[in-house]
């Protein structure tokens, strides 16, 4: 079952605080964990970032995002109904507008995007279908969408464009599961994710 991301950081301390002030604790049930790392983040895209619900008020969604440490980010979206912004170290992710689709609730984390090529997205999504016990509820062109369950406000978006695959990934899926090796493994795509074991 996916249940949680994992995100290098430089500083710990610096980015839980981050991210559990930009969330609001709102993740949809999915746990960020953070791996301490010496490597900065790469100038490339991140293969996986995160979507956040902006709300009716996204201008002040946004403008309190960058009060906590986000910064504005220019990856190329051009006009799109969304505001691409950066942690503290560089993450990308995205403020989606109302109306945006997919988006089912007002606020919180509603997707989890991981880069795939066009040729890819059916051996991604059968892979992650069956790591991640999520089921397909869209397929178009621009990719294909996943969720728990059909009202959920948690989603796994999988589609082109995908960035460059040169290092290992900084934020990587994870997924706990009552049997099987825990570790890091790759999926079809090369993308790292994690397996662990659930508790109690």
């Amino acid at each position: 079952m996916l249940t949680g991301i994992v995100i290098d950081a430089l500083d710990v301390v610096r980015m839980e605080r981050f991210w559990l002030d930009a969330t609001q604790g709102r993740t949809g049930g999915l746990h960020l964990r953070f791996e301490p790392t010496t490597k900065r983040k790469p100038t490339h895209k991140n293969r996986l970032h995160l979507d956040l619900a902006g709300g009716p008020d996204w201008r002040a969604e946004v403008t309190r995002l960058l009060a906590l440490g986000a910064t504005r980010v220019d990856i190329g979206q051009g006009d799109v109904p969304w505001d691409v912004l950066a942690d503290p170290e560089g993450n990308e992710f995205c403020v989606l507008r109302p109306g945006h689709p997919g988006v089912l609730a007002d606020w919180g984390l509603v997707a989890i995007c991981l880069d795939v090529g066009e040729q890819d997205k059916g051996a991604q999504s059968a892979f992650w279908q069956s790591r991640a016990d999520w089921h397909a509820v869209e397929s178009h062109e621009w990719g294909v969408r996943l969720r728990p369950s059909p009202t959920s406000t948690v989603s796994l978006v999988m589609g082109p464009p995908a960035a460059p695959k040169a290092v290992r990934n900084r934020l990587r899926l994870e997924v706990t599961c009552p049997g099987g090796e825990p570790g890091e493994f790759s999926d079809a795509d090369g993308n790292e994710f994690h397996v662990t074991h659930f508790v109690g």
